[in-house]
């Protein structure tokens, strides 16, 4: 098997997440400045092999899209030009993602700057992000996520 790259996308930054090689357990990759995000892909996958990228997709409370829906989905659009279809590519559900990662590394007992620093609550979600999608993979439920 091959990792898989967990994408929590952002207008500044872009938190990165990968699984281990076996796709068991999802953790912090980086996070990016969102101009810098391709080069960066770019870059990792030549090191190691990866199967694809799980991409969390905003939605709202009533499941519509959001302000940021259409950026993310040019994300996806680019991410699919510059990698081909040698990847799968999944979207899955980020709502609350942020919410659940902050409450997350606040109980983790981290200091108040570390807390406060976005990066950290980007690099959170992407885990949360791709760790979700490795539960749902687990019980056989992906197929909904592939577009």
């Amino acid at each position: 098997m091959a990792r898989i790259i967990g994408i929590d996308y952002g207008t500044k930054r872009v938190g990165l997440s990968v699984t281990d090689p076996e796709q068991i357990i999802a953790t912090f990759l980086d996070s990016v400045l969102q101009s810098q995000t391709m080069e960066y892909l770019k870059n990792y996958v030549k090191r190691e092999k990866c199967d694809g990228f799980v991409i969390g997709m905003p939605k709202n409370l009533q499941n519509k899209d959001t302000h940021c829906t259409q950026e993310v989905i040019t994300f996806i659009k680019n991410l699919k030009q510059e990698f081909s279809n040698a990847y799968t590519y999944y979207e899955i559900d980020e709502r609350f993602t942020s919410q659940i990662a902050e409450a997350a590394i606040l109980m983790s007992g981290k200091n108040k700057k570390y807390r406060n620093t976005k990066e950290n609550t980007d690099k959170v979600s992407a885990v949360i992000i791709l760790q979700s999608f490795l539960e749902y993979k687990k019980n056989g439920t992906t197929n909904s996520f592939i577009r």
